[in-house]
């Protein structure tokens, strides 16, 4: 519909010179009152041509030439907005459409040809995903299903560090526990990992080689068994959630490729890198940022921010068109610098599009249930999916705009009832399939002979919200915003329970019947394309 608007609009710029290279912005009213597209453009010449916007709404309106088939109507509201109103028979043609293309509804090629790079999860193998990771992990699956629904070639990647001091204390950790569980008296620093899985791993090492391993260096064996053995725990809690990454990127690999090297090396060239203190530093002032950083620590270590670069060449290096990079809230602070450091070696950071989420709390019975993952007090995320199912997990983290702090109600995510939004929209699919074994008895078919039968306002509103499908989905891939999805159909859920409560499909005249049923199974294809891209099942029986 939207192609139709803008085309009658290309024609009209060659009639009206202040029309052309203009950007025409569509959207869908709000107000369904308000017609089936409303376009601003009147209000945004105003301006220019010394004219009230409805002024030059009403000349735009009089000079466009389009089919009385396809438009009913157009009318000037408020400061100018100029609304479309579609004819019954043309809206009613998305029924057609979607039944022809079953599950591929709501596909386009509009970024066919080109690659993308979703970064997600990225957890150090250090112990179990907690919720946090869970809401990174989920957001970030979905994200990469929406931009292959708009025609990216999508590549999920996992990058990790099984290096630095984090994996040395892990591998301290267990060897403590190991040392333990042989019976010797140990103390255990507070800020090592306190978690039972560390114990169970101390536990292998035991039942594999027995107390052979009392003198090693916690750097070998300790730390290699915790690696794998976690590494393993998290892959199989993200296959749960039917998660799965393409690509696994070991910070190492920047070493052992000469990456780390070369990257100093130009930044020293360019004279964006200096000594001070025996730190090596990054001169980001030189780059418009506040102050310089450290890259290389006095130690000889770097910090995060020279591998974060060196990583983020390689995306380019790769041949990516966009690079989405899904962290949390506590990158906000860092990430500007990874990208002024990749503005120093050329590249074009618009390419890069940088989500922040936000933290997850879970309440359990009114109380918020604190987590930390040393202190092993937190809900691990294989916990929660075993608590509410992966379908739920999968929805409550999409349906929150990331860019908010997010409240996970255990008790509303139990519900099995029409307030849990899980149970709601898979109680409209599985309703639909059970008006579809029905039919079956009564000798009906899903048909599209006699759509002009459907004028009852419930059966045009619930066509209207089809209609806006493909337009969403594109939308929310260009926002990078999955939490549309759950909105768009919840609305059109319950568009649906509105039509089956007054529109009767069993006990219909037969061509009525027929066209009601063509609506309910496009309702039904459209529901279920949605909750694929979620990540969500949809049930044929509740």
């Amino acid at each position: 519909m939207k192609n139709y608007i803008l085309s009658i609009f290309n024609d009209l710029s060659n009639k009206l010179d202040y029309l052309q290279n203009q950007s025409i912005l569509l959207e869908v009213p709000k107000n369904t009152g308000h017609g089936d597209l409303s376009c601003n453009i009147a209000m945004i010449l105003s301006k220019q041509l010394k004219k009230s916007p409805r002024e030059v709404a009403e000349e735009i309106i009089s000079s466009l030439k389009y089919s009385d088939n396809i438009i009913n109507d157009i009318k000037i509201a408020g400061h100018g907005f100029i609304n479309f109103y579609f004819t019954d028979s043309f809206s009613s043609k998305i029924i057609n459409e979607i039944l022809e293309q079953g599950d591929n509804f709501g596909k386009t090629k509009i970024y066919a040809g080109k690659k993308a790079n979703v970064e997600f999860v990225s957890a150090n193998p250090t112990g179990p995903l907690t919720v946090g990771h869970g809401r990174n992990a989920v957001v970030g699956d979905t994200l990469a299903n929406l931009l292959s629904w708009v025609g990216y070639k999508v590549d999920r990647e996992y990058y990790f560090n099984n290096a630095g001091r984090q994996m040395r204390v892990l591998g301290d950790s267990v060897k403590l526990r190991y040392l333990e569980l042989l019976g010797e008296k140990i103390t255990f620093p507070e800020d090592y990992y306190q978690g039972e899985y560390i114990k169970d791993i101390a536990q292998k090492l035991i039942d594999e080689k027995g107390d052979t391993l009392k003198k090693d260096d916690p750097d070998g064996n300790f730390k290699e068994k915790a690696e794998n053995e976690i590494f393993d725990d998290i892959k199989t809690t993200l296959s749960n959630l039917k998660i799965h990454h393409d690509i696994f990127y070991n910070e190492k690999q920047l070493y052992d490729d000469g990456k780390i090297k070369n990257l100093l090396n130009e930044l020293k060239y360019k004279k964006l890198s200096y000594e001070k203190d025996g730190a090596v530093w990054f001169k980001i002032t030189e780059l418009g940022g506040e102050q310089d950083k450290v890259i290389v620590k006095a130690t000889g270590e770097p910090t995060y921010r020279l591998p974060d670069i060196a990583y983020h060449i390689t995306k380019f290096e790769r041949g990516y068109d966009l690079i989405v990079d899904l962290f949390g809230s506590d990158h906000n602070a860092t990430y500007p610098d990874v990208l002024a450091g990749l503005k120093a070696n050329g590249k074009n950071t618009e390419k890069i599009k940088i989500i922040i989420h936000q933290f997850v709390t879970i309440l359990e019975n009114g109380q918020i249930v604190k987590m930390s993952t040393r202190k092993a007090n937190f809900i691990t995320l294989d916990e929660l999916t075993e608590e509410v199912g992966s379908d739920v997990v999968r929805y409550f983290f999409n349906m929150r705009d990331v860019s908010s702090h997010m409240n996970f109600d255990l008790s509303l995510a139990k519900t099995q009832s029409d307030e849990n939004p899980v149970f709601y929209l898979q109680y409209a699919h599985a309703r639909i399939c059970s008006i579809l074994n029905m039919i079956k008895d009564e000798k009906l078919k899903v048909s599209t002979d006699h759509l002009e039968l459907l004028v009852k306002n419930e059966e045009k509103l619930l066509i209207k919200k089809l209609r806006q499908f493909k337009e969403e989905i594109e939308l929310s891939a260009r926002l990078f915003e999955t939490h549309r999805i759950c909105t768009y159909l919840e609305e059109l859920a319950t568009h649906f329970h509105k039509f089956y409560t007054f529109c009767r499909i069993l006990g219909s005249e037969k061509n009525l019947a027929e066209a009601r049923i063509a609506l309910a199974t496009a309702t039904k294809t459209v529901i279920k394309n949605g909750l694929q891209i979620l990540g969500v099942s949809a049930p044929e029986k509740m």
